[in-house]
């Protein structure tokens, strides 16, 4: 597989455009998130359109995608309008600031694997840097949209490292939205520190879930059970 495309399943994700190639963190995000007959979708920072079309293929939501980037836009109605989901994803060139803004629609489900590095030096490419420090998309901003556009009874689902995660879940507690589902990521079996967190949000207190997965056995690219079910109906090998 070259470094230009990644073939799925069902979808093929071409991302010679992006700055940030498909990787982990959005596979596990789109892989473990349940849209339980959501009729709308939001994928915040949508990049190559890889979390929309993994929820496409398992819901009949309309999504709306979004990015910051246009050359990420561009790419992203690419593998939109290749795939057999073209009819459900509309991908739209504007920062998510804006986006909440302006839209009145309420959205049943909302995602996104977001910038998150504050302190850490950026990269020289700006493309890349706007991709991964949360100066552009600073986690105030992203919570009071996310409370603007997230319906009543809606879920908002998002991937951090855990410290950010940690960060993220104290702010999101004290603008009203509370912690319902945990996945911790280990990045092998045999180590004892989550490297990642997958958290899910609601307005209204309810039942906590919380279990942990990791990614390797003892070796590396040897996969764990529970990895390999989590992503085969995605990944081609699995």
């Amino acid at each position: 597989m070259s470094n230009t495309s990644f073939a799925f399943k069902q979808f093929t994700i071409k991302q010679d455009l992006c700055a940030m190639k498909v990787g982990t963190d959005a596979v596990l995000l789109g892989a473990w998130i349940i849209p339980n007959g959501s009729a709308n979708i939001l994928d915040i920072g949508t990049g190559t359109g890889i979390i929309s079309l993994m929820l496409a293929q398992k819901s009949k939501a309309q999504i709306d995608a979004i990015d910051i980037d246009e050359n990420a836009v561009i790419q992203a109605k690419q593998n939109v309008s290749e795939s057999v989901f073209s009819n459900n994803i509309i991908v739209n060139h504007i920062s998510f600031q804006e986006f909440a803004k302006t839209s009145h629609k309420k959205f049943n489900l909302i995602v996104t694997n977001p910038p998150y590095f504050e302190q850490s030096l950026k990269s020289t490419n700006e493309k890349r840097s706007h991709a991964r420090h949360a100066d552009v998309l600073p986690f105030e901003d992203l919570l009071d949209g996310v409370i603007k556009l997230l319906d009543p009874k809606g879920k908002f689902c998002l991937i951090l490292p855990k410290l950010e995660a940690e960060k993220f879940r104290a702010l999101a507690e004290k603008k009203g939205l509370h912690l319902s589902k945990l996945l911790r990521i280990k990045s092998r079996a045999d180590k004892d520190t989550d490297k990642r967190h997958i958290m899910q949000f609601e307005f209204t207190p309810t039942e906590f879930s919380e279990t942990t997965l990791a990614i390797e056995q003892q070796e590396r690219h040897q996969y764990t059970p529970e990895y390999k079910e989590l992503t085969k109906d995605y990944y081609v090998n699995f």
